[in-house]
């Protein structure tokens, strides 16, 4: 009886290590496609720069940051970056065989701390800036949440209205035997069309949805989605601000990382995400390659407003591109939080008014021919 049940835990064993197996597989898949979230990957920065900065090699301080990850894809990623290590394998190179997980950012600036022996500092600038953009992420998508709650809610309501509850106002009216007014009839009118093609409006609009979430990311997409949003009135300036404080963020902690200045442009142009950031950094990098400077082809740029421009120009007169261009990004940050704080304030009651005026609005339609009962009545 004991072998029996001996050897029923085995096999009861080799099966929950075959799961085990079976998903460690499934996540080793994943390794080359999954984006890790900047939050994490801002953790294991701070954290790999200070186990450095304590003095502990980088195989052990990986071997730490593996054990203490959530993320068991990422688990996996920094296994796999410190076998590479632990083979000879430069730390830049084996972080580059996972762009998804590490941004061009960072394994430029592993590149040159590793060149400059200052890996640990490089490290713990590059913490900074992941956080500085996880805190300006957090932000603006904060204060979208409250806008996008209401309209979201507004509009189920409205759909309940109409499909619900109009429909049983619309008999009611029926025994009338009279022509409604005008606003009651156009809303009965509304709720029979929503009534009847509700399916049909709800896959189209799926439809819809998905073919322009395919077209906003091919180059032309990128570009009409750019120029639609930079006309939007208040959250055109919100996304010039973001897209501008992005790109001297990112180009002040890459010079001051010894990273070359065409590479550093190369990088910037690829973490914008904006294609008026993107096609500047193209010309800045040919201009500067024939000798040329970056004040020169912002200045040519509209999008760039005069503050960027005479910035990086002292800075190139000064000696101090990098300050200066931390300087704007900071100026900006404070710019955005005073936009955002604003909208905030604003959103709230706008959306009350707009909300009440909707539903005050279908309400009184309803009720119209009630309040003039005894004239429809009597004719």
């Amino acid at each position: 009886m004991a072998v029996a049940g001996s050897g029923a835990g085995k096999k009861q064993l080799s099966f929950w290590e075959g799961q085990k197996l079976a998903k460690q597989k499934a996540y080793e898949k994943q390794t080359k496609k999954k984006k890790i979230k900047l939050e994490s990957l801002t953790v294991f920065t701070q954290q790999l720069s200070s186990m450095l900065d304590a003095g502990l090699p980088l195989v052990a301080s990986l071997e730490a940051l593996q054990e203490q990850t959530e993320d068991p894809v990422f688990q996996i990623i920094i296994r796999n970056v410190k076998g590479d290590i632990a083979s000879g394998t430069a730390f830049s190179d084996a972080v580059r065989k996972y762009p998804r997980a590490f941004p061009n950012l960072f394994i430029s600036m592993v590149e040159a701390g590793e060149a400059s022996g200052g890996l640990a500092e490089i490290l713990g600038k590059v913490a900074v800036y992941f956080e500085d953009s996880v805190k300006l992420t957090k932000q603006v998508k904060g204060a979208m949440t409250y806008p996008i709650a209401v309209i979201g809610l507004a509009t189920a309501l409205v759909q309940v209205l109409l499909i619900f509850v109009i429909p049983v106002f619309a008999e009611m009216f029926s025994s009338f035997g009279k022509d409604l007014p005008a606003p009651t009839q156009l809303l009965i009118d509304a709720s029979s069309f929503m009534k009847s093609y509700i399916i049909y409006i709800i896959i189209l609009v799926i439809i819809f949805w998905k073919i322009l979430m395919k077209v906003i990311v091919t180059p032309k997409g990128r570009v009409m989605k750019d120029k639609v949003l930079s006309k939007a009135p208040i959250l055109g300036g919100l996304i010039q601000k973001i897209s501008l404080s992005r790109f001297c963020r990112t180009y002040a902690i890459l010079l001051r990382s010894g990273v070359p200045i065409l590479r550093s442009v190369e990088i910037v142009s690829n973490a914008s995400g904006n294609t008026f950031i993107e096609e500047a950094c193209r010309e800045i990098n040919r201009h500067i390659s024939q000798g040329g400077q970056l004040s020169e082809v912002v200045a040519e740029r509209p999008y760039f407003p005069p503050t960027v421009k005479h910035m990086a120009r002292a800075g190139e007169q000064t000696g101090n591109v990098d300050g200066m261009m931390n300087k704007i990004a900071d100026f900006y940050d404070n710019e955005i939080e005073t936009t955002v704080d604003a909208l905030t304030s604003l959103m709230e009651p706008i959306l009350i008014c707009v909300l009440g005026i909707v539903i005050g609005s279908i309400v009184m339609a309803m009720f119209l021919p009630i309040f003039n009962l005894a004239s429809v009545v009597s004719g």
